[in-house]
């Protein structure tokens, strides 16, 4: 009898054995019958979207903002870059804005008598949505604001004594980013949120910079002056070591400005938006690359807005960017459209393929608008598209959490 157990027990064996590798074998076989990038999705990749005031409204009606929010989230987005400092006015209630502009919070109607990001930070942490408060404007403001009417002293200008800087039809001015109130200023609006609200991060992009022709004003020539043994500044402003002087300025804010942000909120990340490098050093002083080698950045979305395909795959090339991609999440900054400029949904579609294949953090979208209401495609057709790109959900690459590069 236990020569028969024992002969049945091998035969058992055995058949388990063979059922083993025949579901091995099956396994391999579907595997290797599907694209590499379908067999393990991606554990995190940044889908996010820009929300702004300009040519949208969807930050006026808590209604719309939070089904807007909840859309997002059944299309497997999982960033919002909320806009809150625009147009020379906060876009939430601050007792910072209040006190310096006169006003607590942007006069429009529908931002009155409620907290636009408190809603979407708690409607957003509820539909899972990571939310990371924008600073659009940085150092820019509208030549006629209350700001730049209020306070013309922080203001800076050209040599020939010009302040006006055209963005589109709209006139700007900037505010110095060497003043010591000014500094102060922004980074009191900036400390304000990090201690008031319940958010994951906060974002500045090149407008946290200078237009490289401004800097002529008579407090940064003195400045200039005192650490150059009584010379002027050159009159070519795009003098090198001008150039260099200037950025090096804005560089010891960002470090302060993260320091501060440290320590009121430890994780609170730090994300910067800017345009390619040698575009944001030379023409805003924005030297994101050393600000990223510097650790000061937690977060880079470049902003990667060209419809010629081919210039859009050299801008993801450059050394400073894949340099960074070995440190940090990069994520990749696509127009999905403006008012006036539709984008179809075929070329979104063809960049984010070249994204993916070059193994970037993921993506974010200029603006929330043109994801499918302001298009020449339906936006049921464009929405269905959306759910194609991301047919699952995904964690954002949080650099804090367990991002690897």
């Amino acid at each position: 009898m236990k020569k028969i157990s024992l002969k049945s027990h091998r035969q058992t064996k055995k058949l388990g054995f063979l059922a083993t590798m025949m579901a091995v074998s099956m396994i391999a076989f579907f595997m290797l019958s599907f694209p590499l990038n379908a067999q393990i999705p991606k554990s995190t990749e940044l889908r996010g979207v820009w929300l702004t005031n300009i040519d949208s409204d969807v930050l006026f009606e808590s209604n719309r903002l939070k089904q807007s929010l909840r859309t997002l989230q059944q299309l497997n987005f999982n960033t919002v870059y909320p806009a809150v400092w625009n147009w020379g006015y906060t876009l939430y209630p601050s007792k910072v804005a209040a006190k310096v502009i006169g006003k607590a919070v942007d006069p429009t109607p529908g931002l009155q008598k409620r907290d636009m990001l408190k809603e979407i930070v708690t409607e957003g942490h509820k539909q899972n949505l990571t939310v990371i408060p924008w600073f659009e404007f940085g150092f820019m403001a509208p030549a006629d604001s209350l700001l730049a009417k209020n306070r013309p002293n922080w203001l800076t200008n050209r040599r020939d004594g010009t302040k006006i800087v055209k963005e589109g039809i709209h006139n700007r001015v900037w505010l110095n980013p060497f003043r010591p109130e000014v500094q102060q200023f922004i980074q009191d609006l900036i400390i304000e949120i990090v201690k008031n609200y319940n958010i994951d991060g906060i974002q500045f992009d090149d407008h946290f910079g200078l237009p490289s022709e401004l800097g002529y004003d008579t407090y940064t020539i003195a400045l200039y002056k005192k650490e150059h043994q009584g010379k002027l500044p050159p009159a070519d402003f795009k003098d090198p070591e001008w150039v260099n002087w200037r950025a090096n300025k804005i560089t010891d804010f960002m470090k302060r400005v993260f320091t501060a942000i440290k320590a009121n909120k430890k994780d609170c990340i730090v994300s910067v938006a800017p345009n390619p490098q040698r575009f944001s050093y030379e023409y805003f002083l924005a030297d994101w690359q050393k600000w990223e080698r510097m650790g000061i950045i937690e977060d880079l979305v470049l902003q990667i807005y060209r419809n010629d395909l081919n210039v859009f795959i050299s801008e993801l090339e450059y050394p400073e960017v894949k340099q960074a991609q070995t440190h940090i999440p990069v994520s990749i900054g696509i127009l999905s459209g403006l008012k006036n400029r539709t984008v179809p949904m075929e070329q979104i579609k063809t960049q984010i393929e070249k994204v993916r294949e070059r193994k970037f953090a993921g993506i974010s979208f200029f603006f929330y608008e043109t994801l499918w209401n302001m298009s020449q495609e339906k936006p049921q057709q464009r929405q269905q598209t959306w759910q194609k790109i991301f047919p699952t959900p995904t964690n954002y690459p949080n650099l804090l959490a367990d991002w690897k590069p």
